[in-house]
């Protein structure tokens, strides 16, 4: 696998980890709310593109569009990487997010996110895992 692809994994299970302290945070601590929303959106968009990278990179899938996430997350889910359809709220939550500029919808979904959501990720991360750790011991080989 290429170092593109292994590095945009690792920054998404650093993200995912960085979204984790969310969930012993106080939401009304100074900077609570926001940092979560940012490290929210910042995690989802690196779990859909690490779909894309599964898809294309390793399972050979080119044949669809798979230019927005909404796409990639249904190729995702055809071909078992992801098996919930809380996948589509996750998105519209990532969506309400970006234009959330009182933070109301960080407020209202802050509970969903650091529990729901962020074990959905988690689920991923250890689907992906299996793909990027293959990837990883293959690459090491040929640099020995």
């Amino acid at each position: 696998m290429e170092n593109k692809y292994i590095n945009r994994y690792k920054n998404f299970c650093r993200s995912l980890n960085n979204l984790k302290k969310s969930k012993t945070a106080d939401p009304d601590a100074d900077f609570v709310l926001e940092g979560t929303a940012q490290n929210y959106n910042l995690t989802f968009d690196l779990s859909w593109k690490v779909m894309k990278d599964i898809l294309v990179k390793v399972l050979g899938i080119n044949d669809i569009a798979l230019g927005s996430p909404r796409a990639n997350l249904q190729a995702a889910f055809s071909n078992k990487l992801i098996d919930d359809d809380v996948w589509l709220k996750m998105l519209r939550t990532r969506n309400l997010l970006a234009h959330d500029y009182d933070g109301a919808v960080a407020r209202e979904n802050f509970e969903k996110i650091t529990t729901v959501y962020y074990d959905v990720f988690y689920k991923f991360k250890m689907i992906a895992e299996e793909y990027f750790e293959k990837g990883m011991q293959e690459e090491d080989s040929f640099k020995a």
